[in-house]
């Protein structure tokens, strides 16, 4: 057996959230890439049906479902209806997310401060619950990845929102306390805290605020911000067999920014 076997991923089956767009799409692309036929969750019918196309020209199954899952109940329901038509699922990736908000804290709303654990927190949990508790019942293993944010492990400059490191920084110790409890049925956890990568919402970020992005990108060790697609190999890695005795762990990847 090749060492690169260890890596495909055929006759799996992901199930992503913010599958449409960005990261997420870079992710079920690569996955599939690698083998897996993808279910993917995202609020555009249209972004969905593109990546969804994208995806099946790769040769694989690829089904789009529209929902929100920053919306509690939307989310569960939406979990739910994929295993009841499309699982069992063998990957899971819990990917949406975001700030959304620049509000300093003590004039965050309540609302708003929900809102935001609910996006980036509450459909984490909920798929673990209903997409990853599936997998441990079955009895046959499983892979899950958490898409946290290196804002999880420190606070970022010049901006409000602090809603978000605080949900970051959940996520990530949620990944570790799923992990200790389902390593034992061979279901891995871990989470990927990526830093600075522009996607479409830091690109018009960039537009209104490009001080803020010039000052990030200085202080990048590697000179530059990460593209989606460099997410894809280390989506697959996490996805796969190679990774099989990596649970708990929550895995850097932004040029350096947080080295300094």
């Amino acid at each position: 057996m090749s060492i690169l076997d260890r890596f495909r991923l055929d006759g799996k089956r992901l199930f992503i959230t913010g599958g449409s767009r960005g990261l997420g799409r870079e992710m079920a692309l690569a996955i599939g890439d690698a083998g897996a036929d993808v279910v993917l969750v995202g609020r555009e019918q249209e972004s969905l049906e593109d990546t969804a196309a994208d995806i099946r020209k790769l040769g694989r199954v690829a089904i789009p479902l529209v929902g929100d899952v920053g919306n509690v109940e939307e989310c569960e329901a939406i979990c739910r209806r994929a295993m009841d038509e499309h699982g069992p699922f063998d990957i899971l990736i819990n990917n949406v997310g975001g700030r959304r908000i620049n509000v300093p804290l003590e004039e965050q709303s309540l609302e708003q401060w929900q809102q935001i654990l609910d996006l980036n927190l509450t459909s984490a949990f909920l798929s673990l619950k209903v997409i990853g508790g599936a997998m441990v019942a079955r009895g046959k293993g499983g892979r899950v990845i958490n898409v946290a944010s290196i804002s999880g492990m420190i606070a970022n400059r010049g901006i409000g929102g602090r809603s978000y490191e605080a949900a970051k920084a959940a996520v990530i110790q949620l990944t570790r306390a799923a992990a200790a409890d389902w390593a034992p049925h061979g279901v891995t956890v871990n989470a990927i805290c990526p830093g600075g990568f522009m996607t479409a919402p830091n690109v018009r970020w960039a537009s209104a605020h490009p001080e803020v992005i010039a000052k990030f990108r200085e202080q990048i060790p590697a000179g530059d911000f990460g593209q989606p697609e460099d997410l894809g190999p280390l989506a697959v890695y996490l996805a796969s067999d190679a990774s099989r005795y990596m649970t708990g762990t929550s895995v850097v990847i932004d040029g350096g920014y947080t080295l300094w």
